[in-house]
């Protein structure tokens, strides 16, 4: 069965990210034989003075192939594991989804939306799950972290928001540190190297590597999003511009 499964607010300024414990989650479901996970992606959620995080207020989401009987123990190995390894003073949450019987896909993902322009509560977060069928517990602190846990689920299902964890590198050419775009697209997590107005290059296209290379979610897939420099060549979007997404 396919999963969605997202986790917020287990950090603080002295312990390694909410990124990371995703990372140790999918790796864990991986060595256990209950299946195979995607990337994960990073959603940047809404920054406010009422709203805790320790800096930058984003929700970690993967989705994850894994067999039937599994459901029960990756939801309470996730659980146990956010209450044992996320950071003292945190407030994290989970949530995991089935898309195949969740309920009001629509209100999810808006909810995810929502999540990125205003203040939500906790009451709603768990009105939404109820309805929705979609799993969410706290498991630490105030448990805040579950309104950005099911926000994160929205926007992964949205398919139009999120930066993958981490980096990618290349072997760029070091005099003018360029690549062809086909070798660009044999990396297994870029399906599509394009602008943000849909323009997709051709595979002997020459893009010129600045910054860290970040991918993007764009429509459910991962994207290296480029864009023409004042010299006329192609380049990927550095990290500020994809701060966006």
């Amino acid at each position: 069965m396919e999963i969605y499964l997202s986790i917020d607010d287990t950090d603080n300024l002295e312990s390694c990210g909410t990124g990371e414990l995703a990372s140790q989650i999918a790796a864990y479901i991986h060595q256990q034989g209950w299946g195979e996970c995607s990337y994960i992606t990073r959603h940047q959620l809404f920054i406010h003075p009422d709203i805790p995080y320790t800096s930058h207020n984003s929700s970690m989401c993967f989705q994850a192939l894994i067999e039937d009987h599994a459901l029960g123990d990756v939801i309470n190995y996730a659980s146990d594991f956010l209450a044992r390894e996320s950071a003292e003073g945190s407030d994290p949450g989970l949530c995991v989804a089935l898309p195949e019987t969740l309920r009001c896909v629509v209100e999810v993902v808006d909810f995810g939306h929502r999540a990125k322009k205003v203040v939500l509560t906790k009451a709603q977060a768990y009105e939404l799950a109820l309805h929705s069928g979609a799993h969410l517990s706290q498991h630490g602190g105030t448990g805040q972290g579950v309104i950005g846990a099911l926000a994160g689920i929205g926007l992964r299902m949205g398919g139009q928001d999120g930066r993958l964890k981490g980096k990618i590198a290349f072997v760029a050419d070091p005099i003018d540190n360029g690549i062809d775009a086909a070798s660009v697209l044999q990396h297994k997590w870029v399906s599509s190297i394009q602008t943000e107005q849909g323009e997709v290059l051709c595979p002997d296209a020459r893009i010129r590597l600045i910054d860290k290379v970040k991918i993007v979610q764009i429509e459910g897939h991962p994207v290296l999003l480029v864009q023409r420099n004042e010299q006329g060549d192609w380049q990927n979007l550095s990290r500020q511009q994809l701060k966006a997404y």
